[in-house]
């Protein structure tokens, strides 16, 4: 019997158990998970040796792009660990598609015994000098789809579906829940992903430049174009467009959009060119543009236009399981950033972070980690370390001017938007003029 472990991960548990009758007779320990979320806590705990890995979890989905999802994941956390692909369907491109990707081998359902094993002993012997013999300590991939709360499950499982598809993909979401983050991740695993995914932040343009922007244009289309430029939408050709904060576009800049959207071509100010375009587009927003499209403030044939499939992020007050996930992720990034290895977060500690109400979403979360792996004294971190922006919510020796108030509140919000001024204004209930309005009034 060979002292190695083997991780099984499929949904079906009659093939968990029929998998790990079979190997636990050549191999000492034989773990079996049903929730591929579940894998990256087992690799913390347990040195793994190879991981076989079904290619669907959804009923009615079969396409094997859960299971190529699953495995770039698990190699972007520990990439010399071998993984073995599962499937049902002899389907001889999904075949080659994973093995491109990095799976060890691939075994089709129903296998044969025999033949099994020797492919796990092969793959075995052809790793045994690659594999470090430690627990997994990665840092876990992109902060945004880290978690196991029924919520991220439903998202990682539509993100799947949707990422091989050109369907124009709508994100909602607050301020910090990681609108960019899934619009990347989704980019990276469509067919488009080979090239770079291009961003506009449509809050940050205005509506004189948004034009030139977008689409582009010709020396001397205006007064200091002394070169052509091409805009967004031709840099993103072959690849996807990120359109973010689409819901501060005012109705003339909605219309511009919308009919180099319809006829898929741009025309450069200052130019008689039609230019085709062939983008895949993913936009993103915090407003409710069902509400603004009822108060004749977005367009509605926009709205149809940019939504064929919807997402929506919920704020991390709605998914408290994932918390210690994420906050942990974080930990392990920063302690790593900073050269502080060994750092843990104490008990107590978890359960202040997971009571908070985190107005600020992931973003808030990243940067109280962030703060408290900086300055923390000893390896354990304790809850009385933490900056949280409710520990200075409380009594006051004398009661503040409204002045100050409202200074602390445009300093909290600011940060707690990463100084996106669309945004700050956006959580304040204030327009953009009054926010700068403000900035001026108060020297920021």
């Amino acid at each position: 019997m060979q002292a190695r472990t083997i991780l099984i991960v499929d949904d079906n548990k009659s093939v968990l158990t029929s998998l790990e009758l079979l190997l636990e007779r050549e191999f000492e320990k034989i773990e079996t998970v049903s929730d591929p979320n579940r894998i990256f806590p087992m690799l913390e705990k347990s040195v793994v040796d190879l991981i076989i890995l079904d290619m669907n979890f959804s009923v009615g989905f079969n396409t094997g792009n859960e299971g190529l999802f699953w495995l770039q994941r698990i190699h972007e956390v520990k990439p010399e660990l071998p993984v073995i692909m599962l499937t049902a369907y002899g389907d001889v491109d999904l075949a080659v598609k994973s093995l491109k990707s990095g799976a060890a081998d691939f075994i089709l359902k129903p296998w044969n015994n025999d033949s099994l094993i020797e492919k796990v002993r092969a793959t075995l012997r052809e790793t045994k000098n690659k594999l470090p013999g430690k627990p997994f300590k990665g840092s876990g991939g992109p902060a945004m789809i880290v978690g196991h709360s029924p919520a991220m499950m439903k998202i990682i499982k539509l993100m799947t579906k949707v990422a091989k598809t050109d369907a124009n993909l709508l994100i909602y979401g607050e301020n910090g829940t990681g609108k960019e983050m899934l619009a990347r991740e989704i980019h990276r695993l469509s067919l488009r992903g080979r090239h770079e995914m291009l961003h506009v932040d449509m809050g940050a343009i205005s509506e004189s430049l948004f034009e030139s922007e977008l689409f582009g244009h010709e020396k001397g289309a205006f007064t200091d174009a002394y070169e052509s430029r091409m805009g967004k939408f031709e840099a993103a050709n072959g690849s996807t467009l990120f359109l973010d904060e689409i819901g501060n576009l005012s109705l003339g800049m909605q219309a511009k959009l919308l009919v180099a959207l319809q006829n898929r071509e741009i025309t450069r100010l200052g130019s008689n060119k039609r230019i085709p375009i062939d983008i895949r587009l993913i936009a993103a927003t915090n407003r409710d543009l069902h509400e603004m499209v009822k108060q004749a403030r977005f367009r509605e044939d926009l709205f149809y236009r940019i939504n064929t499939i919807q997402i929506e992020i919920p704020p991390l007050r709605h998914r408290k399981e994932d918390i210690a996930i994420l906050a942990d992720y974080f930990l392990k990034k920063y302690a790593n950033q900073y050269k502080r290895p060994g750092l843990t977060l104490h008990p107590k500690t978890i359960q202040k972070l997971e009571s908070h109400h985190w107005p600020g979403n992931i973003r808030e979360l990243q940067y109280t980690i962030e703060k408290a792996v900086i300055l923390a004294e000893k390896e354990v971190i304790k809850s009385s370390e933490l900056s949280l922006h409710s520990d200075k919510t409380g009594s006051f020796d004398k009661v503040p001017n409204l002045k100050e108030v409202e200074r602390k509140a445009i300093l909290t919000a600011i940060s707690q938007n990463a100084e996106n001024l669309t945004a700050t204004a956006e959580q304040l209930g204030i327009s953009r003029q009054t926010l700068y309005n403000k900035l001026k009034r108060f020297n920021f």
